[in-house]
């Protein structure tokens, strides 16, 4: 059985990760690039992110890696970690009263082999009032969510109408489409088979 390996820095990653009750270590690469080529479709931008991620790493023999990164996509237009609090609500403004695309690309990757996928879950919010994205803005400082935003905090839950597709993924990783992975279910032996 090989040893799961997070390649972030992500508290919510940690926390979907823990939830398989699989053991696993945090290992996180400061400076890697996450730029993609300017002719690169916007829905291909997470996983190619993901991929450059892991091909930074030197994987042991031992060792499943596990990358991803998560973009928000409204009109083609792909919203990452609002700078300041003005770019924050403007974000917020923007997904507000319409769907919008949460994108998770993932990467598994050992000595031998990789396999790269994403995920995408539609996301439908009320409309937002000025106040309830000022408030949600100062109070829970979303600086460090894609689309300035984390569903699983108080915007989530006043906000949200509807869900097409893995909760899971707009949090920041597709837990059930990583477990049906057959490179991640054969490096980690019996144990990645009674999670599946």
């Amino acid at each position: 059985m090989k040893r799961l390996i997070l390649a972030s820095n992500s508290p919510r990653r940690r926390e979907l990760l823990s939830g398989l009750d699989i053991p696993f270590e945090v290992r996180v690469l400061p400076d890697i690039s996450e730029s993609c080529p300017d002719d690169l479709p916007v829905r291909l931008h997470a996983q190619y992110i993901a991929e450059e991620k892991a091909r930074a790493y030197v994987v042991a023999s031992d060792e499943l890696l596990l990358t991803a990164d998560t973009i928000v996509v409204v009109d083609d237009r792909i919203l990452g970690k609002p700078r300041d609090r003005a770019e924050a609500f403007e974000m917020l403004g923007l997904i507000s009263g319409r769907s919008h695309i949460v994108i998770t690309g993932v990467c598994l990757r050992t000595q031998g082999r990789q396999s790269a996928f994403s995920v995408e879950t539609k996301v439908t919010f009320k409309q937002l009032s000025d106040s309830e994205i000022g408030y949600y803005i100062d109070h829970y400082r979303p600086f460090d969510k894609a689309g300035a935003y984390g569903i699983q905090e108080w915007i989530g839950y006043i906000g949200v109408t509807s869900i097409e597709g893995s909760y899971f993924n707009v949090m920041g990783l597709p837990v059930q489409r990583i477990c049906s992975d057959s490179l991640f279910r054969e490096s980690l032996g019996c144990l990645g088979r009674l999670v599946v």
